[in-house]
């Protein structure tokens, strides 16, 4: 009874989830916060216009064509003789629209695999079902910490209201400066995870036994949500991410306070190991 009420949560979860991201931008895609997002999100708007104008013109003269050649107005049907002419507009005009379309798409792309000048490199080890987070370069150097699901499990399980950020909290957010260069190493450590912000333009697959890299650049300080987005096992729907993008200051300020709390967890464990080697 436990397990079938368990996966029936966890199916209203994943179901619940894409709405609750929904919430801010219900017909279209998040407002981009990047650099890289609002390259996507114009190359996105300019994809729907062309292929809107393809769909008119073709339905157009479709539409024309079983209106005026129709039975009742005495059409008569004939064989379509070969059209040299015809036949090369009809090939050239696609090879232009693609060409128009593939050369931002291969810009945007090539854009978003320069990972190099970072100013801080932070690696993001996907687990069953959390997030670990290493500061391995730039100011916060040292810090590391998992990032956990925080929506209480009456919300999930029970009947108590969902809040507003509903399967998309955690305890401990991932926090950068604004402005700085974030280079993203993704990994993981049991099966395929995926590091997705909708807002920052980033969706990177973590592997187990692979180091892949990704970057973002926040110009708005605020706290942006995402989720896993590759289906990683039974709590697939409860492993979410967030980040607040601060300013320097508060970003300097938060680096110290999460060194002093790992010092201070440390600590004792260092004082066992000690102890222990000096009692051997």
């Amino acid at each position: 009874m436990r397990t079938t009420t368990h996966a029936f949560a966890t199916s209203a979860a994943l179901l619940a989830a894409p709405a609750a991201f929904a919430s801010g931008a219900r017909f279209n895609l998040q407002e981009p916060v990047t650099g890289i997002a609002t390259d996507i999100y114009s190359m996105h708007t300019l994809m729907m216009v062309i292929c809107l104008f393809i769909f008119l013109i073709v339905f157009g003269v479709m539409f024309w064509a079983v209106f005026n050649h129709r039975k009742s107005k005495g059409a008569v049907a004939s064989h379509f003789h070969e059209n040299t002419t015809v036949e090369i507009v009809w090939t050239i005009i696609p090879v232009l629209i693609l060409a128009g379309m593939a050369w931002p798409a291969t810009r945007t792309i090539i854009a978003m695999k320069d990972t190099s000048e970072s100013d801080i490199t932070i690696k993001a080890t996907g687990y069953q079902w959390e997030w670990g987070y290493d500061y391995i370069k730039g100011e916060g150097e040292g810090v590391h910490f998992i990032s956990v699901l925080s929506t209480p499990r009456e919300q999930i399980e029970g009947n108590a209201p969902k809040n507003e950020n509903y399967l998309l909290e955690v305890d401990k957010p991932l926090v950068v400066p604004v402005g700085k260069k974030i280079r993203l190493l993704a990994t993981a450590n049991d099966v395929i995870h995926s590091w997705w912000i909708p807002a920052f333009g980033v969706k990177q697959d973590a592997i187990p036994g692979f180091i892949r890299d990704t970057w973002f650049k926040a110009e708005k300080e605020g706290v942006y949500r995402g989720n896993c987005a590759e289906l990683c096992g039974k709590e697939h729907g409860f492993m979410p991410i967030e980040v607040h993008v601060v300013s320097a200051e508060k970003y300097s300020a938060w680096v110290a306070e999460q060194k002093k709390l790992q010092a201070a967890e440390e600590q004792p464990a260092q004082q066992t190991a000690t102890a222990a080697a000096n009692a051997s």
